[in-house]
């Protein structure tokens, strides 16, 4: 689907444009978790969407931000210019009024016919409509034949915590992995943020991320050896390859990867009721504003999910992450993610809720709330706000946001022969941690995105 006649990833067509699109799945996840679990109708629970698309809401800065880091993009495609521009021409600016007239009618549509009103009406075919017009292969049956997969959750202990993930092909795997490799060293003695504690945290990134691009996909097309990733047995083995002063080689890791022939749109929320119940939500579009096109009437971006299998094995994607042929792609199949909506219970009680967006950074970015908070002590907000490190292998360095490391450690990294090269931020992991005496919930909003919030009603 993505290669030119010499072979070659165009990687363009699984990013921009209609070629780029997998169906979607939002609608139908959210409805089958309102039918199965909820206790309010589906009218009740989508008025407010329905009002805030319909009558507008004023734009924070926040909002403002995101909306016009893409305003080239927004402007070489009418339609969504007209929702996205202000009178279809210029950015929006904060105090403005965004509305979405047509989300609203889409909105309304699925509340009256739930997931029928969304796969099985003139929005699925507004859709395939537009994906045959520009370049797409989309039809009516992807939509009305598209199934909610329900899995048994990855779980894991931490150090008497029970860690509760995303299966395949979610980054549970991969988070419990990290965590597996890492019980085995003392990292409170160690020291948060060391030169010794960070290249042990580097090392478990890079084999939990050679693992998951080797041998995971979805369960309905590869066998994915989960009981073996998670043993604690393999966790030890892979500590016996983990030298204490030098890092690893990735090629080393990665050699099972040959070419022989998750973005930064997602949302993350968090949530606790006062019954106790937690719920943990990871869903995305993949890209910033997915792959940039509306289809005409519908009013919301589609997703350029595709971006998420790999296009060619061995190449990378757009989060850099080299992938085997367990991703590859295939009629429908579901691409592998790094989403990881986690649920951390201790003494069979909720102690924490959290998950973030971020591409191949989500699973990095849970463990460290995670290690913050149970070897280090952090309070959650201290958790979730703290500078973090991202490293999978390949590409072949280390990404450190803002202030994270002093000259010292920074030294001693390169010096352990890691590439480290400073970025900007990644992430929002929006957080509740539960004190196991009181009871008492504490929610963090993740200062990285000044859209997000901690409310309690």
């Amino acid at each position: 689907m993505y290669l030119d006649r010499q072979g070659r990833v165009v990687s363009k067509l699984s990013k921009e444009g209609h070629l780029a699109v997998a169906v979607p799945g939002t609608v139908k996840g959210l409805d089958r978790a309102l039918t199965q679990y909820g206790t309010m109708s589906r009218a009740t629970v989508m008025a407010g969407a329905i009002a805030l698309a319909e009558k507008g809401f004023v734009l924070q800065p926040g909002d403002v931000d995101i909306l016009n880091s893409h305003v080239k993009q927004f402007q070489a495609r009418a339609n969504v210019a007209a929702i996205f521009l202000k009178n279809g021409k210029t950015p929006y600016r904060v105090g403005d009024r965004l509305v979405q007239k047509d989300l609203a009618q889409t909105l309304k549509l699925i509340a009256d016919r739930g997931a029928d009103g969304f796969y099985r009406s003139a929005i699925a075919s507004e859709i395939v409509k537009a994906s045959n017009k520009n370049g797409g292969i989309l039809t009516l049956e992807d939509f009305t034949n598209y199934k909610v997969a329900q899995t048994q959750p990855v779980k894991c202990n931490y150090r008497g915590y029970e860690v509760i993930s995303a299966p395949p092909p979610g980054g549970g795997v991969t988070l419990c992995q990290m965590l597996n490799v890492l019980e085995g060293y003392q990292l409170k003695q160690l020291g948060w943020h060391s030169a010794t504690s960070l290249h042990l945290m580097f090392e478990s990134m890079l084999y939990a991320y050679s693992d998951r691009n080797t041998y995971l996909g979805d369960p309905a097309f590869v066998n994915n050896p989960v009981e073996r990733l998670l043993s604690k047995e393999y966790a030890a083995r892979i500590r016996q390859q983990i030298s204490t002063t030098r890092a690893t080689p990735p090629g080393k890791v990665y050699s099972r990867i040959t070419s022989s022939q998750e973005g930064t749109n997602t949302t993350h929320y968090s949530v606790v009721d006062r019954h106790g119940n937690a719920v943990s939500v990871t869903y995305t579009i993949n890209s910033y504003f997915g792959a940039g096109v509306i289809a005409p009437r519908t009013g919301f971006f589609l997703n350029n999910e595709m971006d998420d299998f790999a296009a060619k094995p061995g190449v990378p994607n757009q989060f850099g992450l080299v992938q085997g042929k367990a991703n590859a792609i295939a009629p429908g199949k579901r691409p592998l993610s790094s989403m990881s909506p986690t649920i951390v219970t201790q003494n069979d009680k909720v102690f924490m809720v959290t998950g973030s967006p971020g591409g191949s950074t989500i699973p990095t970015t849970v463990l460290q709330v995670l290690t913050n908070t149970i070897d280090y002590g952090m309070k959650i907000d201290k958790a979730v706000n703290t500078p973090r490190v991202h490293y999978q292998g390949l590409p072949n360095f280390v990404i450190t946001e803002p202030y994270t490391l002093n000259s010292d450690i920074f030294g001693q990294l390169w010096g352990m022969g890691y590439r480290v090269v400073p970025f900007g931020s990644w992430g929002a992991a929006e957080s509740i941690a539960i004190d196991p005496q009181t009871g008492m919930l504490y929610g963090a909003n993740d200062r990285r995105k000044s859209a997000g919030a901690a409310v309690a009603y």
